[in-house]
């Protein structure tokens, strides 16, 4: 098996380190990396700026058929695109945060975008990462992973990453909001969040991102060899 037609699928609930960890797999393999939950935050803040109801599926699929949403790397980082807007930073704001769970639940959006998210891996190797990568975008993938922590590792890591940034941030209201986000994916009835039978699962709390990273490479090493 060829390095650059690998495809990596990585899943796991909020703040476990999903990203960070694929887009470090990302680069040091030469593959490409597809955050796919920054394309649910682009549609969800799209919305909450038009003023669509996020509860109204119909009206948010006629939203995201209007709406090209991109990811294009610039200094060695991600950036996500709205057509031509970026909007990296704003898609991490609170309000799209704690509403991007409900936008993400409705069936024909996820349709639509897992056939978005399917098209970005065809014919490329990549390093995906998401809540149901390994059972439902790309069940076939060469390796799964899922990514877990406890929440209140995570609540920090958020709280953290939100001050870095200069955004507003409580820690106890951080707990509740990543259990509560934990609760409403792996109950929603597409696509819900579960580990893939044969993914590797990993719990990263006491674990470093080089840590994990050196963990995941030593899998897909194994895999190709």
């Amino acid at each position: 098996m060829e390095t650059h037609n690998v495809t990596i699928a990585i899943d796991g609930p909020a703040s476990s380190g999903k990203s960070t960890v694929a887009r470090r797999i990302a680069d040091d393999l030469g593959l490409i990396y597809v955050d796919t939950g920054a394309m649910y935050r682009a549609l969800t803040f799209e919305a909450l700026r038009k003023n669509v109801n996020i509860k109204d599926e119909n009206a948010l699929l006629k939203l995201l058929e209007n709406t090209e949403i991109s990811l294009k790397k610039r200094n060695m980082a991600q950036s996500v695109y709205l057509n031509d807007e970026d909007v990296t930073e704003d898609i991490r704001q609170n309000n799209v945060t704690n509403t991007v769970s409900i936008v993400a639940a409705h069936p024909l959006v996820r349709e639509e975008m897992v056939t978005r998210q399917k098209k970005l891996a065809e014919n490329n190797g990549v390093v995906m990462d998401g809540r149901d990568i390994g059972t439902v975008v790309l069940p076939d993938s060469d390796v799964k992973i899922f990514l877990v922590a406890s929440v209140m590792e995570r609540a920090e890591r958020r709280h953290k990453e939100n001050r870095s940034k200069g955004i507003y941030s409580d820690l106890e209201q951080l707990k509740k909001d990543i259990a509560e986000r934990d609760y409403k994916d792996s109950t929603r009835d597409t696509s819900p969040l579960k580990q893939a039978e044969d993914a590797v699962r990993i719990d990263t709390t006491k674990l470093s991102i080089e840590e994990v990273v050196e963990k995941i490479k030593s899998l897909i090493s194994t895999k190709l060899n």
